[in-house]
């Protein structure tokens, strides 16, 4: 998604944000004071400014500092949709992938951090801590082992906000 010729007074010309609901419209053209953002897969909103399509929680960032965030914007909450400006910030990959709350979508468990030992025959945790990974124990349900792993992830991921 370019951003080379759109800077935050170009921005503001064409589009209003309410950092309190977290909510752009559109100022100029075909559509003037309609809401704007489209759903992505993932969940995050987009729109187009000038052709040229922008992640709409990125283009707050710039329109309330004036400038592009240099690393990723994290949404604090989890929520992909919720752009109100205190629910961003910016952070690097590692800080954002620390704010994790939803497991990948090939868990057996469907909870983050519960993994399912066949060959053993039980549910256990681990999380990984700088390069390494922290084995948190063995247990009966998946339930357990999730609640080990945010206990866990609540000390060693800084980046955090369970």
């Amino acid at each position: 998604m370019a951003t080379a010729n759109l800077n935050a007074e170009r921005l503001r010309e064409h589009l209003h944000y309410d950092p309190e609901t977290g909510v752009m419209t559109r100022l100029i053209g075909q559509g003037a004071g309609e809401r704007v953002g489209c759903v992505m897969k993932q969940g995050h909103l987009r729109c187009r400014v000038g052709n040229i399509e922008h992640l709409l929680h990125r283009l707050a960032f710039l329109y309330m500092t004036g400038r592009w965030p240099s690393h990723e914007i994290d949404h604090i909450n989890g929520d992909p949709a919720d752009n109100r400006w205190q629910n961003l910030r910016e952070a690097t990959h590692h800080t954002n992938q620390q704010n994790r709350r939803r497991a990948n979508k090939n868990s057996k468990s469907g909870l983050l951090g519960a993994s399912w030992r066949k060959d053993r025959g039980h549910w256990c945790a681990r999380i990984l801590v700088g390069k390494r990974y922290l084995y948190l124990g063995r247990f009966e349900t998946a339930e357990e082992a999730h609640a080990a792993y945010i206990e866990a992830k609540r000390i060693h991921h800084v980046g955090c906000t369970i």
